[in-house]
């Protein structure tokens, strides 16, 4: 899951290389962490959170797969 985010997130930003993502395994959660730089921030989170909700949406189907159960949060 970590590897999925990152992939989309390094696609859709300026800055590729001030990506990072970190997971947080849990029993049957896990809590993914995405920060990229001050300046790409909207481009991850798009109009109206749509580009964010897009990669949650894509991220629990993934995770629903694998019969887990992933959250994703976007940090500043």
């Amino acid at each position: 899951m970590k590897e999925l985010i990152e992939y989309i997130a390094k696609q859709l930003v300026d800055k590729p290389d001030e990506v990072a993502v970190t997971e947080i395994p849990g029993e049957q959660t896990s809590v993914i962490e995405l920060r990229v730089a001050q300046d790409d921030i909207g481009k991850v989170i798009g109009k109206q959170g749509r580009t964010a909700r897009a990669m949650r949406t894509i991220l629990s189907a993934a995770s629903t797969k694998l019969h887990k159960r992933s959250v994703l949060e976007i940090l500043e």
